[in-house]
C-alpha cells in the first residue's frame, strides 16, 4: 500500500509540476504571438544562460534541502504552488511539530502534505479577500512615509524568528554552530540566495550534531 501510495505521489507530483511549468511558459509565448513579437533567439540565449548558471545551484540545492524536511508530497506542492521558504516550509514543519511526528515517516509525509494543501488554499483566499479588501488602501500603508512601512519590512524576520525558537529551546546545543557558519556566509557573500544559505547551514548543523553525537554530548 505504502509503495502503492507514492507511486501515485510521484506520478501526480510530475504532472502536475510539468503542468505548472507549461502554463507559466504559456503567459510570454501568448503575449508574443498577441502582440505579434518575438525576442531575438541570440539575446534570448545569451540572457537566459547568464540566469541559469545563476539559479542552477540554488535550483538543486532547494530539491535537496526541501525534500528530507517536508516529504515528497509536500514537496511536489510546495513547487507547484510556490513561497517555500516564506510559506510552506513553516507551515509543513510546525504542522508535524504539532502533531508531534518526524519527517521521512509515513506520518509525517501525510501530515506534511495536508499542512501544505490546506496552506495553499488557504493562502489563495486571504490573497483574493485581501486584494479585495487592502487594494484602495494599501499604497497608503506601504507608502515611503507610512509609519507602517517598518513593519511590512519585518514580516519574513519574525515568521522565521516564531518558528525558530521552539526548535532552539529543544535543541539549543544545536544551534550555535549553524548559527556562526551562517552569518560567516553572509558577511563574506551578502547577495548568497536563501536556498543556498539554508543548504549550508543545514549542513554545518547536521555536521555539528555527528560530532557532538560521537563525544556523547547528545
Amino acid at each position: 500500500m505504502q509503495k502503492n501510495y507514492f507511486d501515485r505521489v510521484h506520478r501526480w507530483g510530475i504532472t502536475w509540476n510539468i503542468g505548472a511549468l507549461l502554463m507559466l511558459l504559456c503567459v510570454p509565448v501568448i503575449v508574443c504571438v498577441n502582440l505579434g513579437v518575438w525576442p531575438e533567439l541570440k539575446t534570448l540565449a545569451s540572457v537566459l544562460s547568464k540566469l541559469m548558471l545563476l539559479y542552477w545551484v540554488t535550483a538543486v540545492i532547494e530539491v535537496i534541502t526541501y525534500v528530507p524536511m517536508l516529504g515528497a508530497g509536500g514537496t511536489y506542492l510546495s513547487f507547484v504552488t510556490g513561497n517555500i521558504t516564506n510559506l510552506k516550509l513553516p507551515c509543513g514543519l510546525s504542522a508535524m511539530e504539532n502533531a508531534k511526528v518526524r519527517a521521512n515517516t509515513e506520518e509525517g509525509e501525510v501530515i506534511s502534505t495536508i499542512a501544505i494543501g490546506v496552506s495553499a488554499i488557504t493562502t489563495t483566499v486571504i490573497i483574493a479577500v485581501g486584494v479585495l479588501a487592502f487594494s484602495p488602501v494599501l499604497p497608503y500603508i506601504t507608502a515611503e512615509s507610512s509609519a507602517f512601512r517598518p513593519a511590512f519590512e519585518q514580516v519574513l524576520p519574525a515568521l522565521f524568528g516564531a518558528l525558530a525558537a521552539s526548535y532552539f529551546a529543544k535543541h539549543w546545543k544545536l544551534v550555535p554552530l549553524p548559527i556562526i557558519v551562517g552569518v560567516i556566509v553572509l558577511i563574506f557573500a551578502p547577495t548568497m540566495g536563501v536556498g543556498t544559505l539554508m543548504f549550508v547551514t543545514i549542513v554545518a548543523a547536521v555536521a555539528g550534531a555527528l560530532i557532538m553525537h560521537k563525544k556523547n554530548w547528545l
